[in-house]
């Protein structure tokens, strides 16, 4: 159990004697209590607003309230100290044993130090990547991928039961596009000369191989054949050889899934009218016909009766049709039905999505809400585009992909540890460069560098003491001074970051509170370059050699677990 955890429960047994006590009226909601690290480090360890949000509901004056709680949290064995700030807010300073005792528990849990289990019982399903199956990964859909895979991790670190899934979008126009496109590879794995490929088509010389997979399977059967006798087995053909090549470059980022859901199947199961409908029996759905364009009607335009969805009901700003006129469904129609089928199997529901999807946010939450009664979680998470430069200069495309660098190119030339971390060092919905040169920098201006290099330090740390044959006695803990004691109290809030980021869906939190801490142990390395009793490594003095050694451990098992959430490894030496 963290710190954190620890004192919550203190002070809910506090609030627990005081209800006894009839200080407070029973049933009160707790859920706006907090305890957290006080905004200014000056006001103590830990801070409550218990008597701020509390005393309200219960008819008292908060500051009376604060001063009842503080005579109970006096009489812990590991407060220093309570105080009231303002009209009611609680501060707590802690002992330094009670310190030096979390850092003994960093040690004793080791990777599951930071663990939760708020998420115990829910089952939360994330969807991210589901690219169109027409070609490989670029840095855009990289974001997503890696956003999305440590978020999955994260919510499993907390204590959820996780699926991760893909859903492949191949009942659309696009792989009727893919499967010309590839018809065209075929008929040049063929011999015959297709010159420039065709405007509209996808050009990326990544299809050449798919076309020769064919010829090799069907010879020139299909090579003067009209479209309709070719056109559904080329698609099947090319979608799947486009998903080998999808989940290769994902696996490259060290990223698999647990699902794999078909656009095309679900539609074949019928999925959509199953939805459609749920939605009509509870008056969800009804024909009717959109209200006209703003402005001048464009002269196709006519009205038609179609199956709408209420979504005025849940705050969008208008219903929407889920078929079109010819009878197939919309793509929301279609979206809306595999929100319905995620729904059967998880508590919650969280879409990784780029940016240029913003527009759909509403009327796919609308939907959520109504075909689960407003029961499941639903978040989405706007992926932002990353521009790609190098020494400040905008990277040139790629020939093989037709228009885009690839995600297996930009992985193989810095690394997945570098493309991981580095995507998580900014809010996701926030634009992002990935400059070649700056990510691989050796410098405090790097982030992924600045981490990697604190848990190299330390891990040198042993190998050193070694080489100086120092004999090392039990770790005496109290020899660590305040100093010291500051980076514990830094290490510690690993399990509320964890909480918090896991609570609010953004991972990033992951990379900036490890980046602090990272700062924070440079820092005190440092200090040892002005004063030479102040390096960790003393040969005179085992004993405080000891127990900075174990100080230092500890902050690198934070390290280490912090990275792990980011489905990055933690270096032991840097090149």
């Amino acid at each position: 159990m963290s710190l954190y955890t620890r004192f919550t429960a203190h002070l809910d047994t506090v609030l627990d004697i005081l209800e006894a006590d009839g200080v407070l009226p029973a049933g009160l909601n707790r859920k706006p209590v907090t305890v957290e690290p006080p905004r200014d480090a000056s006001h103590g360890d830990l801070a409550t607003n218990a008597a701020m949000v509390l005393a309200k509901p219960a008819g008292t004056n908060p500051r009376a309230l604060a001063e009842a709680i503080v005579g109970k949290l006096e009489g812990l064995a590991e407060v220093e100290s309570a105080s009231i700030a303002g009209p009611g807010f609680i501060n707590l300073t802690l002992t330094d044993a009670t310190w030096r005792s979390e850092l003994s528990v960093m040690a004793e849990e080791g990777d599951d130090y930071g663990r939760s289990d708020i998420g115990q019982g829910v089952t939360v399903n994330v969807e991210y990547v589901s690219a169109n199956p027409t070609g490989p990964m670029h840095m855009g859909h990289c974001r997503g991928a890696v956003v999305g895979d440590a978020l999955a991790t994260l919510l499993e670190y907390a204590g959820h039961k996780v699926i991760r899934e893909y859903y492949i979008n191949d009942a659309g126009g696009q792989v009727d596009v893919l499967a010309r496109s590839v018809h065209l590879r075929y008929a040049q794995a063929l011999g015959e000369d297709v010159g420039e490929i065709p405007e509209g088509l996808y050009p990326g010389d990544y299809l050449v191989p798919v076309g020769q997979a064919l010829a090799a399977e069907y010879g020139d059967r299909f090579l003067k054949a009209p479209e309709a006798d070719w056109l559904v087995t080329f698609r099947s053909f090319a979608v799947a050889k486009m998903m080998d090549m999808i989940r290769a470059d994902l696996a490259l980022l060290g990223i698999h899934h647990d699902i794999f859901a078909s656009e095309a199947e679900l539609q074949a199961a019928g999925k959509p009218d199953e939805a459609e409908a749920w939605l009509r029996a509870h008056d969800l759905v009804y024909d009717g016909v959109l209200e006209a364009p703003k402005g001048e009607l464009p002269d196709d335009w006519e009205p038609v009766v179609l199956p709408l969805f209420r979504s005025t009901r849940f705050g969008d700003d208008q219903d929407r049709p889920i078929k079109k006129s010819n009878g197939s469904w919309t793509y929301f129609g279609a979206d809306m039905a595999y929100h319905y089928q995620k729904a059967q199997s998880a508590d919650q529901l969280i879409d990784i999505w780029g940016a240029d999807h913003a527009g759909t946010v509403k009327r796919i939450q609308a939907a959520v809400a109504a075909l689960t009664e407003g029961k499941a979680r639903f978040d989405v998470k706007l992926i932002q585009m990353v521009r790609l430069l190098r020494d400040g200069e905008p990277v040139k495309m790629s020939k093989r992909a037709g228009n885009f660098v690839t995600l297996a190119d930009v992985v193989r030339e810095v690394g997945k540890d570098v493309v991981r971390f580095t995507m998580l060092t900014r809010k996701a919905d926030a634009q992002m460069d990935f400059d070649f040169a700056k990510v691989v920098e050796a410098s405090k201006d790097n982030p992924v560098f600045y981490v990697q290099y604190a848990h190299a330090r330390i891990a040198s740390l042993g190998r050193r003491a070694e080489e100086a044959g120092i004999e090392l006695p039990a770790p005496d803990l109290s020899l660590l001074g305040t100093g010291e004691l500051g980076l514990v109290k830094l290490a510690a809030q690993l399990p509320r970051v964890v909480e918090g980021a896991a609570l609010t869906r953004e991972p990033h939190r992951i990379a900036f509170y490890l980046n602090d801490l990272a700062s924070a142990f440079h820092g005190w390395w440092n200090m040892g370059n002005d004063d030479p009793r102040a390096r960790v490594i003393l040969a005179d003095d085992p004993a405080v050699t000891s127990s900075r050694l174990f100080l230092s451990r500890g902050i690198g098992q934070i390290i280490r677990n912090g990275l792990a959430l980011m489905g990055v490894a933690a270096l032991a030496e840097l090149n």
